[in-house]
């Protein structure tokens, strides 16, 4: 059975997305079958992967509407062995068209629950908030991995984050847990940086991963190029980073 992973934080600006996109390549370029799911109305995974927005038939939002099928939704992209759900603008309206449907938490989750076997990883790149789409990915997901920005500012909230997870645990998902914790954008030349990771190691009980995931300038042009960074520039730091940490998300299976 496939595993489901949601990358979360209700932070924007800590790198979610290109960790989502950058997770999602380094399993396929193992030889994972892997499908990623845009839940950010921003869409930012789905162009990040070569996807045009604006060519797509169907998007998420039609999805979780049931206006479509799998199927028919889902996007091969140029990369081997990785598929997508795309998203585009429209999903911005999914809180307001979802309201007063039972069971509204569940829908991404029965999609899912015939094609997950079809798949080694599913990772759903959830919206920067709790809400009904990060519900839906929390409520279908095996697990979660936070991405935390190494700045004072993104430890703010990481508490909320870890008791909402901890609710979704006990009301409607019991078999979430939490993978780990992973910085992102850390910066080794400042004190600011190895403050934040050894205030988050020393003050939050849960797993963190050993890769840290630097600042890199060539990390931060792929996605303008519609490319994970291991074919933007596989033999960068941001790559071999994604790459070993990978390599730690294998081995909690």
């Amino acid at each position: 059975m496939g595993k489901i992973i949601a990358i979360a934080n209700q932070k924007g600006g800590v790198g979610k997305t290109t960790s989502a996109i950058n997770i999602s390549a380094c399993l396929a370029e193992a030889g994972k079958k892997t499908l990623v799911i845009d839940m950010d109305p921003q869409g930012n995974t789905t162009s990040g992967l070569g996807v045009d927005r604006n060519e797509i038939d169907y998007s998420v939002y039609d999805l979780l509407l049931c206006e479509c099928t799998f199927n028919q939704v889902k996007v091969e992209t140029e990369f081997d062995n990785l598929s997508l759900i795309p998203s585009d603008e429209d999903l911005a309206a999914c809180e307001k068209d979802l309201l007063g449907i039972e069971n509204k938490e569940f829908i991404l989750k029965s999609h899912l629950l015939t094609v997950r076997d079809t798949y080694d990883y599913v990772i759903i790149d959830c919206p920067p908030s709790l809400n009904t789409l990060t519900l839906n990915a929390l409520s279908c997901a095996d697990s979660v991995i936070v991405p935390i920005q190494c700045e004072y500012y993104a430890l703010e909230g990481l508490a909320q984050l870890m008791h909402t997870i901890d609710l979704v645990t006990e009301r409607l998902n019991p078999r979430l847990k939490i993978d780990g914790v992973v910085f992102t954008m850390f910066d080794g030349r400042t004190n600011l940086s190895i403050q934040i990771v050894e205030t988050v190691k020393d003050n939050l009980d849960r797993h963190i991963f050993n890769t840290v995931i630097p600042r890199n300038v060539r990390l931060a042009e792929a996605p303008s190029f519609g490319q994970p960074i291991i074919y933007y520039d596989t033999r960068s730091v941001g790559a071999e980073s994604y790459r070993n940490l990978v390599k730690e998300i294998i081995a909690l299976d």
